[in-house]
């Protein structure tokens, strides 16, 4: 038998302190630290605790008292339920303004070394419509608000789950089972709102089976949806055919599509089996027009296939890499390594200005995009390398390919594993540039590097108004 804990106290008149990590905001009780979610600095609100540790405390708000004059509105209905874009309720210069002491206290507090002055943190060109890639699930239940619940009828029993609970949209937190219908999401061009209402549209009216993520049937599964800075859009649908009849259905649904929104230039389907969502292992069938879409930057193209990986901020990206290669500063001699290179977007990009550039990358569809569009721009100083970085990246390789003038590294989140801290220090080049999306492991690895390298430049970059996420670039020289 569970023993019940006495509720937690509500808070009463409390005022919002400042912005702290993962969207949330913060106030002092006591001697303890309460972080509270979809508030601002300034609101005055009633705080019920949700749950308590030694140092820290995490709750919702009950009652608002009073609205902060720094607060501004969300332009998004489904702001505060769909999980995402948690800042919209902050005024784009004062998230900047939270990055940027982000950046800074990751930086002193977990690297614990000697740092220059920051530069000021490059905010997004655009605030709305700046993402080219989203993801929709579509499920056969459907998430409700309580305001929604309260609203309804009562319900007969058993009519849980029927095709009316059928929902296209974002998966909730905590309920992994269910998706909350997205009207309208401001993230993208207008375009892919449209695509995807017209498929929930077709689907219930032609009857379509949502998937059901429990029992692992029915025949619509997700959405994947890409657009250009060239004017081309890709959709990618997966689904998940379960009984006779189910492949024309799906055929259908394409073809309705595609006659309806002439302006996809790459439609892609996938009959998906697996237990999950990804199709990165899977075959796939282009049903309308190619299999890619193209991006520009400066005067490159980029190739971006379905399962290619591109900063998902074109814009900003062209910001974020202009900062890279202004750090390594070649002048056309420089032997360059380009370290978790991806698709070769930073290698092909600073190519013009190296002697040579090699770039080394985990996954090996990556690596072929790599040279693929290294060949669609008639670059030849390129080298690409597939594998597990802390395997191929060793004394050996680096004796074979020559010691690098510069480094630049792009990790993911978890940062870079030791061994190839290690190495780099051992290649010993003149600058390292750092390019991270997590500037708490950035931190821990600029710590490992920081007897042989010295921090001499800071540039936080927004890539993602709306949310707590910001990259930084650092520059280290050798000491």
């Amino acid at each position: 038998m569970t023993r019940k804990h006495k509720p937690y106290p509500i808070l009463e008149n409390v005022t919002i302190e400042a912005v702290a990590a993962e969207g949330k905001s913060l106030f002092h009780h006591e001697d303890k630290v309460v972080f509270v979610p979809f508030c601002v600095p300034g609101d005055i609100v009633d705080v019920q605790i949700t749950r308590k540790k030694h140092s820290f405390m995490e709750g919702k708000v009950v009652k608002v008292i009073e609205y902060s004059k720094v607060r501004e509105t969300p332009m998004c209905a489904h702001f505060g339920i769909c999980g995402g874009c948690k800042w919209q309720n902050l005024p784009y210069e004062e998230q900047l303004k939270a990055k940027q002491q982000q950046v800074y206290d990751q930086l002193t507090r977990i690297g614990k070394i000697a740092l220059p002055e920051f530069n000021p943190i490059m905010g997004s060109v655009k605030t709305k419509e700046y993402r080219n890639k989203l993801e929709f699930g579509c499920a056969n239940k459907r998430w409700y608000t309580k305001d929604e619940i309260a609203a309804m009828p009562p319900r007969e029993e058993g009519t849980e789950g029927n095709l009316n609970e059928s929902a296209i949209g974002f998966h909730i937190t905590g309920a992994f089972d269910k998706i909350y219908p997205i009207e309208k999401c401001w993230l993208m061009d207008d375009l892919h709102n449209q695509i995807r209402n017209e498929i929930n549209r077709y689907a219930k009216e032609q009857d379509l089976a949502f998937y059901d993520i429990r029992a692992q049937h029915g025949l619509l599964r997700d959405l994947m949806m890409r657009n250009s800075n060239t004017g081309e859009f890709m959709l990618l649908v997966q689904f998940h055919y379960d009984e006779e009849g189910d492949e024309e259905k799906a055929m259908a649904l394409l073809q309705h599509i595609a006659d309806a929104f002439p302006q996809i230039t790459s439609l892609i389907y996938v009959d998906n089996q697996k237990g999950n969502d990804t199709f990165g292992d899977l075959e796939l069938t282009t049903f309308k027009g190619t299999d890619f879409i193209y991006e520009t930057m400066e005067d490159l193209k980029f190739k971006v296939g379905s399962k290619s990986f591109y900063q998902t901020n074109t814009e900003q990206a062209y910001h974020l890499y202009s900062v890279a290669r202004a750090f390594a500063a070649l002048t056309g001699k420089e032997l360059v390594y380009d370290l978790y290179t991806g698709t070769g977007t930073i290698a092909n990009f600073v190519a013009h200005q190296a002697k040579q550039v090699i770039g080394i990358e985990y996954v090996p569809e990556a690596i072929e995009d790599a040279k693929e569009n290294s060949k669609v721009n008639g670059i030849d100083n390129t080298l690409f390398y597939a594998g597990d970085m802390k395997n191929i990246l060793t004394d050996d390789f680096i004796h074979e390919h020559g010691r690098p003038d510069v480094i630049i590294t792009d990790p993911p989140r978890a940062g870079m594993h030791p061994d190839v801290v290690q190495v780099i220090l051992n290649a010993a080049p003149k600058r390292v540039v750092y390019v991270s999306c997590n500037p708490a492991t950035q931190a821990r690895d600029l710590q490992l590097m920081d007897a042989d390298y010295k921090v001499t430049a800071v540039q936080p970059v927004d890539m993602f108004p709306h949310t707590p996420h910001v990259e930084n670039v650092v520059l280290l020289e050798r000491r």
